[in-house]
């Protein structure tokens, strides 16, 4: 069979040596939730492709919930778009759980399927996933090559 030319655009697993920053890292500890309340899907930066742009997919799953940080205040010298959508087939609106996310000194508590745009240089989060009843669907995307 002969070799695709185009197949090196296309990731189908986790890139498994990410390096996360420590606003990701600290959080992430903090929660010290069980790994199968919520799965990093899939990965895509500079490293794994390059030119590529950072982008993340991550689902989370029911039970999960937590008062603590899922991600800490943090910004960017890229724009990036944050999404979470609801998995209710008879309200895909509906996302199925509550999620705190904070742009600048604003509290924005979600409970519809939305999509944030976060542009270059303001801050962002906490980012609480403080309820998930069903799973819920996460996915970011930024513009610059790596995330940091």
């Amino acid at each position: 069979m002969a070799e695709l030319k185009h197949a090196k655009y296309i990731i189908t697993d986790i890139k498994h040596d990410m390096k996360l920053p420590q606003y990701r890292i600290g959080a992430l500890r903090a929660q010290q939730r069980p790994p199968e309340q919520s799965t990093r899907v899939m990965w895509l930066d500079d490293e794994v492709i390059p030119g590529a742009f950072y982008t993340e997919c991550v689902w989370f799953m029911p039970g999960m919930g937590s008062e603590q940080a899922t991600v800490e205040t943090h910004e960017h010298s890229f724009n990036e778009i944050i999404t979470f959508f609801g998995t209710n087939y008879e309200d895909l609106h509906d996302l199925g759980g509550e999620v705190e996310l904070w742009l600048e000194d604003e509290k924005i508590i979600m409970t519809r399927s939305f999509l944030a745009f976060v542009p270059a240089g303001m801050k962002h989060c906490p980012l609480i996933i403080r309820r998930v009843d069903r799973p819920i669907f996460h996915f970011t995307v930024g513009t610059g090559k790596e995330y940091g």
